[in-house]
């Protein structure tokens, strides 16, 4: 049920150069086998450790959400982490998982880190939640911070998020808008998951006492958005020529394809509009603004939400170090991806609970020992100043209708300017009383 992986039983050091030694050290004379000495270089004094196993997988190669800096972040972690010797001396195995953005495919990634008897799945990402999830809770291998883009990331007894997933970006994308916009229009994929997102931005616009944003569904793989474009430009007053929606935002959170909505949007636009843009981290990065001409670009002034500080911020420059000493150039890794940024902060959680697991002088590192520590909660995980102190202890997590495992209600706000990503206020904002308001039914 643990997916429980005992040690293989470490043989007594042998003398062959010291025959004499092992003639005297025989089973008769046991009581004084303390006397004997051991040879140097032998494995028994050496305080070699297990190896531990993790798995990360994300969807790579396929025409919807690409995550492949994921694994290769996990990948760089372990070359770094082992170059250090190891978890606290346990040497790290990562095995990588492509899920294809597949239900079918994200299940036989879960059942490969049981097969492989996996002490956790580290920094993931898949929106089958329900698919993955269940081999792991029947074989007890915990989800250490996942992405967050699924609801069962936070329902599980064995998930670990470390952010507040969509549901503290879309309200806190809410509460920032909310000081700037009279009108808002939201524009969100036509899923079970984009179906949540109007009732969490309307729970931030709330708290700065405007109305619920005009909720404009788009497929999630479109091509064109000419349409959404429109409607979402009616929805604040743009296109009936008010003013040219003085006054008016508009979001979009539609991961990939954000780029393409607000492709169309330009298009449609009037002339001299003065309808502000915004989306969240995720959906909108610094690649995007760079491909899409920077500060001669569409998303220039754009207002953003996320969970971490900015890319730029020195917090980050142990993980920009990991990556340049030991990604070997590999340019699946973007230090400013979300995605990227939250595999690093969960393997800094596992680190720490392994590190945990050996001053209390447990054995046999499983996942079952690992699940325990997170549990307990006996020290919050520091990671360095990019989340809160991260503990999951059922006192930690907050009571958010819907998603029962958010530990972390923090997010900052970003916004484009001179073609750059920058902090548009200083600090996290707590959004958690946000979170934990009752909402209105989408």
């Amino acid at each position: 049920m643990t997916g429980r992986r005992r040690p293989s039983p470490r043989p007594f050091p042998r003398a062959s150069a010291a025959a004499t030694t092992v003639t005297a050290c025989t089973a008769a004379l046991a009581s004084l086998l303390s006397a004997c000495g051991s040879l140097p270089g032998a494995s028994g004094g050496s305080g070699e450790k297990e190896p531990l196993t993790v798995m990360t997988w994300a969807p790579m190669d396929t025409k919807a959400t690409n995550m492949p800096g994921m694994p290769a972040m996990a990948e760089a972690y372990a070359r770094w982490a082992n170059a250090q010797g190891g978890l606290n001396g346990h040497p790290l195995k990562v095995l990588t998982c492509n899920e294809h953005n597949d239900s079918v495919a994200a299940a036989r990634c879960a059942q490969r880190a049981v097969d492989a008897k996996a002490i956790a799945v580290v920094g993931s990402y898949s929106q089958f939640g329900r698919s993955f999830i269940s081999p792991l809770e029947r074989n007890g291998i915990p989800y250490l911070g996942g992405y967050g883009v699924s609801d069962e990331e936070f329902a599980s007894p064995l998930s670990y998020p470390v952010n507040g997933g969509p549901a503290a970006l879309l309200a806190g994308n809410g509460r920032q808008l909310a000081s700037v916009c009279e009108r808002v229009s939201l524009v969100r994929p036509d899923t079970i998951q984009g179906d949540q997102m109007p009732a969490l931005l309307g729970a931030g616009l709330s708290d700065g006492s405007r109305d619920a944003a005009t909720d404009v569904r788009a497929p999630e793989d479109g091509t064109d958005y000419g349409e959404a474009a429109r409607r979402a430009l009616d929805g604040v007053g743009a296109s009936a020529g008010a003013s040219k929606g003085a006054g008016g935002c508009v979001t979009a959170a539609l991961g990939e394809r954000t780029d393409t909505f607000f492709d169309s949007f330009r298009r449609l636009a009037p002339g001299g509009s003065k309808v502000r843009i915004a989306s969240v981290l995720g959906s909108v990065g610094q690649a995007l603004v760079d491909r899409t001409g920077g500060r001669y670009g569409p998303l220039e002034g754009a207002y953003l939400t996320g969970w971490y500080p900015v890319a730029s911020d020195p917090r980050w420059n142990p993980m920009r170090k990991v990556v340049r000493d030991h990604a070997f150039n590999d340019n699946r890794i973007d230090t400013a991806d979300p995605g990227v940024q939250t595999t690093w902060i969960a393997y800094t959680a596992l680190r720490a609970v392994v590190a945990q697991l050996d001053d209390e002088g447990v054995e046999d590192i499983t996942a079952h020992t690992v699940r325990q520590a997170l549990d307990q909660g006996d020290r919050a995980v520091d990671t360095g100043g990019l989340t809160p102190g991260l503990r999951w202890r059922s006192e930690d997590m907050l009571a958010v209708q819907d998603f029962p495992r958010i530990v972390n209600g923090l997010v900052t706000y970003q916004a484009v300017r001179e073609g750059q990503l920058v902090a548009a206020k200083e600090g996290f904002v707590n959004v958690a009383g946000t979170l934990e308001r009752p909402r209105a039914d989408s």
